[in-house]
């Protein structure tokens, strides 16, 4: 098989997220990791009467509620709409939190989510070979884009994607066919001529097979391909054996 392009899904397929990486902080009693402890300082200047351990609370159940309705329909929620879940939630208006306050705070998440996304080595050695011989491009799932181009462009591989595709900016999430055919559009390529990458059979695999992409599985664990889900065209362990099948 040929290819002309390579698409890569970004967490847990070009770079690894270690929520180990989170800062520390105690609630109740248990250590946890979260970004909580440094969103809380500004967060209560707006609303002096919330606790910490509310506001954890909160934020927890603004991402359960997220989660619903990304499962229900692939859309989005949106980082700024997930806050705005979070503020409601805790009895504040849409005036209590003003939006530069509102960026603020999703300025510092981004931050320490960022910190938690590790770029391997290996990973930067292949997308370097690759992208001296394919058009690169990148679909990823995440609610908010800012951060998504922030550890690219922390880890100075920003310039080798010809297109960035983050759900957030589509409003809908893989497995919808249109994230996939936003990414082609933007590269001017047809689905046949791209290989997909990514390490989640169910929204990576699944999604790419349904527009006509041919796909490589990054399937770290050796678990059994869901029954619904079309074959992908490669099956692999790890990223690095990518280079096998393309260089």
């Amino acid at each position: 098989m040929t290819f002309t392009a390579v698409l890569f899904d970004l967490f847990d397929t070009l770079v690894l997220f270690d929520r180990e990486r989170l800062p520390e902080i105690d609630i109740n009693g248990k250590t946890v990791h979260s970004t909580v402890g440094h969103l809380f300082p500004l967060f209560r200047s707006y609303a002096p009467g919330v606790s910490l351990e509310r506001f954890y609370d909160a934020l927890l159940w603004s991402w359960q509620e997220a989660e619903k309705i990304r499962s229900a329909d692939h859309r989005e929620v949106g980082a700024v709409e997930r806050f705005g879940f979070l503020f409601r939630h805790l009895g504040l208006g849409p005036s209590a939190v003003p939006d530069e306050a509102l960026h603020r705070l999703l300025g510092i998440h981004k931050r320490y989510l960022a910190q938690a996304a590790v770029f391997p080595e290996p990973h930067r050695a292949l997308l370097h070979r690759l992208a001296g011989r394919y058009r690169i491009g990148l679909v990823s799932n995440f609610d908010y884009a800012p951060t998504a181009h922030f550890i690219l462009q922390r880890e100075r591989i920003a310039h080798l994607f010809d297109s960035v595709v983050v759900s957030e900016e589509v409003g809908w999430r893989k497995p919808k066919p249109i994230i996939f055919h936003t990414a082609l559009a933007r590269m001017g390529i047809g689905p046949g001529e791209a290989l997909f990458v990514g390490d989640r059979a169910d929204i990576d695999v699944a999604g790419a097979k349904g527009v006509g992409m041919r796909v490589a599985w990054i399937n770290r664990e050796g678990e059994p391909l869901p029954a619904e889900i079309p074959a992908p065209d490669y099956e692999i362990r790890t990223l690095e054996a990518l280079g096998a099948i393309l260089l």
